[in-house]
C-alpha cells in the first residue's frame, strides 16, 4: 500500500514511489477537471429570465411635453386621483371640455385632469398643438393640464398609452379607447381603478342612465 495518506510531504511521497505521483495526480486533478467542465457549460447558457412585474404606481414614471411647453411630471400628482382623457377639437364629445373644466374646478384638492389631444378617430384633432390649446382656452376655458398631440392607437401609439391600455385590459376592459374622450381614472397611489367611456359624460344630473351610473361611480371615488 503506499504512502500517501493524507496527501502529507507529497516531495518524500513521490522519492518513495514514482508511481504515487501518478496516483496523486488522478486524484485531486479529475475533481478539479469536471468542476471546470461545469462551470465551461453554465458560462453559455442562456440566463433565465423573470417575467417583470408592471407594478400599479408605475404610471408615476411618466414625463410628457406639455401643450403650450413644459413637462407634465406624473410623479407630482402622487396624492390625487389621476384622470386622463384622450381628446378632439371637431367631434361631437368635444363639449365635454366643457364638463371635464367643470369638474376639475369642483375637485381640483383631489383630482388632476389630463387631457391628449389625439387625431386617431375620424381626423377630429388636425390641428397643431398651438392650435389646440388657443381652442381650448378660447371656446372651454380649459384650466387642467393638456400634453401635446400624441397617438393613443396603433403602432405608433404613445408609451403612456401603452401602459394605461395593458393595466386596463388586465383588468377586464378589452380595448378600453373605441373613440375619442376615454377617460382612464387611477387612484392617489397610482392604482388603476376604471374607465370612462367615451360618451360617459361626468355630469350631475346626466338624463343618460350609464352616463349617470359613471358619474356616480366617479364621485364614489372622490368622496
Amino acid at each position: 500500500m503506499y504512502e500517501y495518506e493524507k496527501y502529507q510531504d507529497f516531495e518524500k511521497l513521490t522519492f518513495r514511489n514514482p508511481d504515487a505521483i501518478c496516483i496523486f495526480r488522478k486524484k485531486i486533478m479529475k475533481p478539479i477537471f469536471v468542476t471546470c467542465m461545469v462551470l465551461g457549460l453554465l458560462s453559455f447558457m442562456v440566463p433565465i429570465k423573470t417575467p417583470s412585474i408592471m407594478k400599479s404606481a408605475e404610471i408615476y414614471q411618466f414625463k410628457v411635453p406639455g401643450l403650450i411647453g413644459g413637462t407634465i411630471d406624473f410623479l407630482k400628482f402622487k396624492g390625487k386621483k389621476i384622470l386622463i382623457v384622450n381628446t378632439a377639437s371637431k367631434c361631437g364629445n368635444t363639449p365635454q371640455y366643457d364638463d371635464l373644466e367643470k369638474l376639475y374646478k369642483k375637485y381640483k384638492d383631489k383630482l388632476v385632469i389630463v387631457g391628449f389631444p389625439a387625431n386617431n378617430f375620424g381626423g377630429q384633432e388636425p390641428g397643431t398643438n398651438g392650435e389646440i390649446a388657443e381652442f381650448c382656452k378660447k371656446n372651454y376655458g380649459v384650466t387642467f393640464p393638456m400634453a401635446e398631440k400624441v397617438s393613443v392607437k396603433g403602432d405608433d401609439m404613445a408609451p403612456i398609452y401603452k401602459y394605461m391600455v395593458g393595466v386596463a385590459e388586465k383588468n377586464g376592459f378589452t380595448d378600453p379607447i373605441k373613440w375619442n374622450f376615454t377617460k382612464f381614472l387611477f387612484d392617489e397611489n397610482g392604482k388603476f381603478l376604471t374607465v370612462f367611456f367615451n360618451k360617459d359624460r361626468l355630469i350631475p344630473d346626466n338624463p343618460n342612465p350609464k352616463g349617470k351610473a359613471a358619474y356616480e361611480e366617479l364621485l364614489k371615488y372622490l368622496n
